[in-house]
């Protein structure tokens, strides 16, 4: 790991497709281990902007997100992932916060404000269905996400079902306890501490990951490490290996 972040630029959006961009954000502390940030922004047919797993404010990339259109839509898609909502709720009082189940009680257990608007479901509401479908993976005890897919570009949006950090993103003590979770590049795929919360549950997760398979994507953006730009269905299936 080097002095320059591994994904460069940071803070500016960066165009995956038509209509779907991702943002680079600064690396976060998780129970004290360093991960980068990613978050994906997408453009609704109305102008509207889909923002998941906000990254920290910036003021350029503000600059650059209110050029794109108005923010209509906050999306909080795991239960750890919503550690920025509140700024840009404060940010963009309109907008109206969507959020996976857990979400609310552990923001309240961490001592966090956040209005959550609705709860996410496997049901894509009237604001986006039909142009992004989603699916709350069922059957882990602990972790709920909700997996989205943008039917225009055929892209597949996960926040930690699939995490793929590389060597050159982390610090060198960090690439032992990687390849440990399995989730060290080029073998990204669900961490084995979090395959474990689906125990009894899993026949349930299978039907889950076998709907987000069958949407085919060609490429799989993810919040951490270095994300798919083709060839998504199969690497859906390997990173799910252990559970189809």
């Amino acid at each position: 790991m080097t002095d320059q972040p591994a994904y460069a630029p940071l803070n500016t959006l960066k165009p995956v497709a038509d209509d779907i961009w991702i943002v680079d954000g600064p690396v976060i502390r998780f129970y004290g281990l360093p991960f980068t940030t990613r978050m994906t922004v997408i453009r609704l047919p109305d102008g509207g902007l889909w923002v998941h797993s906000p990254v920290a404010i910036e003021a350029g990339l503000m600059v650059e997100i209110d050029a794109l259109g108005p923010v209509r839509h906050l999306i909080a898609p795991n239960w750890i992932h919503y550690a920025y909502v509140s700024d840009w709720q404060a940010r963009y009082p309109d907008a109206v916060t969507w959020a996976a189940p857990g979400v609310r009680e552990r923001a309240q257990s961490r001592g966090r404000a956040l209005r959550i608007d609705h709860l996410l479901d496997s049901t894509a509401p009237d604001d986006w269905a039909g142009v992004i479908d989603q699916e709350l993976v069922a059957g882990s005890s602990i972790h709920h996400e909700v997996a989205f897919f943008h039917r225009p570009s055929r892209s597949l949006v996960l926040t930690d079902l699939i995490e793929n950090l590389e060597r050159r993103a982390v610090p060198a003590w960090l690439v032992p306890l990687l390849m440990m979770a399995g989730n060290l590049d080029p073998d990204g795929k669900t961490p084995r501490d979090m395959q474990k919360t689906f125990r009894k549950g899993r026949d349930a997760a299978r039907a889950s990951v076998r709907r987000i398979v069958g949407w085919a994507p060609e490429r799989i953006v993810l919040a951490h490490g270095r994300w798919y730009a083709q060839n998504g269905e199969a690497e859906l299936r390997r990173a799910f290996r252990w559970i189809l």
